[in-house]
C-alpha cells in the first residue's frame, strides 16, 4: 500500500499530506513521545498512539501526528530536524501510470492490421491465411454444385417442355398460351392427352414409365372435373341461380398392359358439365432417370414427374384456359451399376473439409468478438474510475467489428449448405433450391469480406468510407422515395392492370415502374397500353410522364447527389484536420510502434496453434 503526497498543509501541530491519487484504503499509524524530559527522540520512545484507515470514498489525507512535550511545544531536535514518519506515495502513481499505459497498448495492439500485429508480437495472421483458404474453397464448392445444380434444373425445363409437346394438342414454343374456344375442342384435346399418355412408350424418345396407383380407385392416371353443385344462367332474363358448393366427379385410366390391343377404356364417354363446370385436370406420375450426371462423374438420380394438366374454365367467359404443370422428386435409385465406375468420395470429403474450415473461422471470428466486448467493458470501467467519464456508445460500437458479424453469418450459412450438400450427394436430400439460396449468400457474404483487409490501405478504404457516410441519409431519403413509389405501384395497379400486360400484378408493376426509373423499355411500355377507353388512355399517359419526370430527372439526381456529396465531405476531409473521437486520441497517446517489441508480454510468450489475429 502507498500514497502519492502531492501537497504538505500544516495545521497547528499536526502534518497532514493531501493526495488525490489512491487505489484502496491505506492504514496510518501515528506516534507520539512519552518521555517528557528527554531532548532528543528516538525509535524506542515512539509510541502507538492512534490508527486509522484512509478510504478511496474519503478526501485523501494523511495525518502524521508528531508530539514534543518540550516547553516550546513543536520543537527540533539537536541535530537540526524534526523527527517524523515520511511516507512516500510515488510508487502509487508510477503503478497508476503503468496500469494506464498497459491499456493503451493493448486497445493500440486490438485495432492493429494484421500485419502490424505480426510486427508487434511476432504472431503469424492465421485467421488472415485462414480467410483467404475460406474464400478458395468456398467458392470451389460453388461451382462444384453449380454444375450439379444446372444439370437438376435443365433436365426438369426439358421434361416439361417435352410434356407439353407430347400431351398438348397443337403446342407451339411461341405461343402466349394456349386455349379452346369450343366443347368440341375441349373433348378433343382430352382424348388427345389421354391418347398421348397411353401410347408415351411408342411415341417418346425419352423412357418415362408409368407410375401406378397414384390415381383415382388406385388407377394411374386421374380424369376429373369440378362443377357448382347446382348452376342454371339464364342470360335472356337476366337471371342466375347459382350453389357454390363444388362438386368433382372424377374416373380413374390404366395403362394397357399390351400397348397393341384395342382401347375399351371408357373415358371417351365421360361428359362434361358446361354449364357449371369449373376446369377440368388430367394427373399422372412419371419415372425417369437422369444419365447426364455420368459425364462429371455422379452417380445418376432418378426422377418421379408429377404432371397436371388443367383446363381453366373459372371465368365462363367462352374461352378455356390450357396449361401443364410439372413438379419434380428427386430421389435415390435403387439399384445402379456403372460399368468401370468407382464410389468417388472426394465430393463428400470436401464438403467436410469447408464445413470444418468455416466452423474454425467461425470459432476465431466469435472469440475475437468476445475479446472485443471485454476490452469494451475494461475501457469503460477505467474511463469511469479513474477520469470520472463516461464513453459514447460510437466508441463503444467501435469494439464490435461489424466485418466479424458478417463472417459469423457467412460461416453458419456454409455450414448449413455443406451439410445439405453433403445429403444431395449420399442422395438422402433433394433440396438443391435451398443449398443453391444458402451457398450463394454465403459465398457473396465472404468475398465482400475482402474489403476489410482492402480497408486497412488508406487509397483502397474509398468504397467503404463513402458507403459509411453517405448510408444514414440515403436511408432517410429512401424511406420518402419509397412513399412515393408505391403510390405509383398500386394507382398503376388498379388502372392501368386490366389494360397492360405489365400491369397484371403488383410485383409486375413494381418492376415495370423500376425498370422505367433506369430507362428500360420506355417505348413498350407506352405503346402496349390497350386504347378501350379514351379516358384510360388519357390517365395512362398523364401517369407515365409524370412517373418518368419525378423519379428520373429528380428523385434518381438526388440520391446520386446524396453519394457524390458524401464523396465530396470525405475528400474534404482528408486535406484537413480529422476530428478524432475520445477512444482514439486515449490510443493516440501511446507512441509505441509496432517495431519496438513493448508489445510483448511475459505472458504471451508461448502461442497455442488458436492464438492469431
Amino acid at each position: 500500500m502507498s500514497l502519492d503526497l502531492t501537497k504538505n498543509v500544516t495545521y497547528g501541530p499536526f502534518k497532514v499530506a493531501e493526495s488525490s491519487n489512491y487505489k484502496q484504503a491505506t492504514l496510518v499509524i501515528t506516534y507520539y513521545h512519552i518521555h517528557t524530559n528527554s531532548a532528543l527522540l528516538s525509535n524506542s520512545d515512539l509510541q502507538p498512539a492512534s490508527a486509522f484507515l484512509i478510504y478511496p470514498a474519503e478526501k485523501d489525507k494523511l495525518l502524521t501526528f508528531m508530539s514534543d512535550f518540550n516547553a516550546g511545544g513543536l520543537g527540533d531536535g539537536p541535530h537540526g530536524r524534526r523527527p517524523s514518519l515520511d511516507v512516500c506515495g510515488s510508487s502509487w502513481k508510477q503503478a497508476e501510470e503503468e496500469e494506464e499505459e498497459a491499456l493503451r497498448r493493448k486497445l493500440k495492439y486490438f485495432f492493429m492490421s494484421p500485419c502490424d500485429k505480426y510486427h508487434a508480437k511476432g504472431r503469424k495472421p492465421y485467421k488472415l491465411v485462414l480467410q483467404l483458404l475460406k474464400i478458395v474453397i468456398v467458392t470451389v464448392q460453388l461451382v462444384l454444385f453449380g454444375w450439379s445444380n444446372q444439370m437438376v434444373v435443365m433436365f426438369k425445363d426439358e421434361n416439361t417442355d417435352s410434356f407439353r409437346h407430347l400431351f398438348l394438342k397443337d403446342y407451339q414454343d411461341d405461343s402466349d398460351g394456349l386455349a379452346v374456344h369450343t366443347q368440341s375442342e375441349v373433348y378433343e384435346h382430352i382424348n388427345y392427352t389421354i391418347d398421348q399418355y397411353l401410347a408415351l412408350s411408342q411415341n417418346s424418345v425419352s423412357r418415362y414409365a408409368y407410375v401406378m396407383g397414384t390415381g383415382v380407385n388406385g388407377s394411374a392416371l386421374s380424369l376429373c372435373q369440378r362443377y357448382y353443385k347446382k348452376g342454371s344462367i339464364d342470360p335472356v332474363n337476366d337471371t342466375f341461380i347459382i350453389d357454390p358448393h363444388i362438386i368433382t366427379d372424377c374416373i380413374g385410366v390404366n395403362p394397357p398392359t399390351d400397348p397393341s390391343a384395342p382401347n375399351l377404356e371408357d373415358y371417351n364417354y365421360f361428359t362434361l358439365k358446361f354449364h357449371k363446370l369449373i376446369n377440368v385436370t388430367i394427373e399422372f406420375k412419371l419415372k425417369a432417370i437422369n444419365i447426364q450426371s455420368i459425364i462429371h462423374n455422379e452417380i445418376p438420380d432418378c426422377y418421379t414427374f408429377s404432371v397436371t394438366i388443367l383446363f381453366d374454365n373459372r371465368a365462363h367467359s367462352g374461352k378455356v384456359k390450357i396449361s401443364l404443370r410439372n413438379e419434380a422428386v428427386i430421389r435415390e435409385c435403387s439399384e445402379t451399376t456403372v460399368t468401370g465406375h468407382k464410389e468417388n468420395y472426394f465430393r463428400v470429403a470436401f464438403d467436410v473439409f469447408v464445413a470444418i474450415v468455416c466452423g474454425l473461422s467461425l470459432a476465431l471470428c466469435g472469440r475475437s468478438i468476445l475479446r472485443g466486448i471485454t476490452l469494451q467493458h475494461e475501457f469503460v470501467r477505467f474511463f469511469r474510475q479513474s477520469l470520472d467519464r463516461q464513453v459514447c456508445w460510437a466508441d463503444r460500437l467501435e469494439f464490435i467489428n461489424g466485418w466479424y458479424l458478417l463472417l459469423i453469418i457467412s460461416d453458419v450459412l456454409t455450414i448449413i449448405a455443406s451439410f445439405i450438400k453433403i445429403g444431395i450427394e449420399t442422395k438422402n436430400l433433394s433440396s438443391y433450391d435451398v443449398c443453391g439460396i444458402l451457398m450463394g449468400t454465403s459465398t457473396l457474404l465472404v468475398w465482400v469480406g475482402v474489403i476489410r483487409y482492402l480497408s486497412f490501405f488508406q487509397k483502397y478504404n474509398i468504397l467503404i468510407v463513402t458507403l459509411r457516410a453517405a448510408f444514414p441519409s440515403v436511408i432517410r431519403f429512401c424511406c420518402c422515395a419509397a412513399a412515393i413509389y408505391m403510390g405509383y405501384v398500386f394507382c398503376g395497379w388498379i388502372v392501368l392492370g386490366p389494360y397492360h400486360a405489365k400491369f397484371r400484378s403488383l410485383s409486375t408493376v413494381s418492376e415495370c415502374l423500376f425498370s422505367l426509373i433506369n430507362g428500360d423499355d420506355m417505348f413498350a411500355t407506352f405503346s402496349e397500353v390497350e386504347r378501350s377507353g379514351t379516358l384510360v388512355w388519357l390517365f395512362s399517359q398523364l401517369y407515365l410522364y409524370t412517373f418518368i419526370s419525378l423519379f428520373i430527372y429528380m428523385v434518381l439526381s438526388l440520391f446520386i447527389a446524396l453519394i457524390t456529396g458524401a464523396y465530396d465531405t470525405i475528400t474534404q476531409q482528408a486535406q484537413e484536420p480529422q476530428q478524432v473521437s475520445e477512444l482514439h486520441q486515449f490510443i493516440a497517446e501511446c507512441t509505441d510502434t509496432p517495431t519496438s517489441g513493448k508489445f510483448h508480454s511475459p505472458e504471451n510468450t508461448s502461442c497455442s496453434p488458436f492464438c492469431c489475429c
